[in-house]
């Protein structure tokens, strides 16, 4: 690993302890700002060298230096996936305004994926905000035009909509949420018209591929529910660095 790659990384874990406040707290409608960084179980406030990326919950054994209660590996992870994210779009578009409005949009999609998995929600500051920025971000030299971002929103956000109220109109019972209609909107935002297709055709798959083995594992419970955002935000990430060869390959099989 090169020296630019190692300092991306440390950026990118640091983004992350911030992402992990947003996973906490936005779904629970909690400022983002206010308290400081605090134990959830005991609530004292942590000093910086508790807070510290990857660093402290290798020191501390994964556990608060206080109360000594075990504390969530998604921390970890989620610091760990927003390092390597960086090298990645580093190793994909360079020091470009591609690397820094893709970086946005895995750091958006991160939220999305953890917060969705522990909460069922989406966060409307994520993705209304996230469409909101990628819109406007498609105003400068990004590899989709500003028209390409707001067909990509309508389309993205429209076509789920229509699912979700056909599925109802058919069995009278919801479907995905209002969340996961947002959420493709925000994909389109960044990705254009030509992702929403295949963000939902992948999504389903991911969701049938993980889905199902987890429902025959829990048994047959009438309540379980699977959340779809961690689907589509897994199939929109696929799309970003490897769709147009999947698509192409696809293709050349007819």
């Amino acid at each position: 690993m090169d020296l630019i790659s190692i300092y991306l990384f440390i950026i990118g874990a640091c983004i992350g302890s911030f992402l992990n406040v947003c996973i906490y707290r936005l779904p629970e409608e909690k400022s983002i700002i206010s308290p400081p960084s605090h134990c959830p179980f005991c609530k004292n406030k942590l000093k910086w060298y508790h807070n510290i990326p990857i660093l402290s919950y290798i020191f501390l054994r994964g556990k608060c230096a206080y109360c000594n209660k075990k504390i969530s590996i998604i921390y970890v992870i989620v610091e760990l996936l927003s390092g390597i994210s960086l090298i990645v779009n580093y190793h994909f578009y360079g020091f470009s305004f591609n690397f820094f409005f893709y970086s946005i949009f895995i750091f958006l999609l991160l939220i999305v994926i953890f917060a969705d998995i522990k909460y069922m929600i989406i966060p409307d500051e994520i993705s209304i905000g996230g469409t909101i920025i990628g819109f406007i971000f498609s105003f400068f030299p990004t590899s989709i035009n500003w028209k390409q971002s707001l067909l990509g929103i309508l389309i993205g956000g429209g076509i789920l909509l229509f699912i979700i109220i056909s599925y109802y109109f058919i069995t009278k019972k919801e479907g995905m949420g209002g969340g996961d209609v947002k959420l493709l909107a925000m994909i389109g935002a960044y990705l254009g018209p030509k992702s929403i297709f295949f963000v939902i055709f992948f999504g389903s798959f991911l969701g049938v591929l993980i889905g199902v083995p987890f429902m025959l594992l829990k048994g047959k419970d009438r309540n379980l529910q699977i959340p779809f955002g961690p689907f589509l935000s897994v199939a929109a990430i696929i799309y970003l660095y490897f769709g147009d060869k999947i698509i192409n390959l696809y293709l050349n099989l007819f």
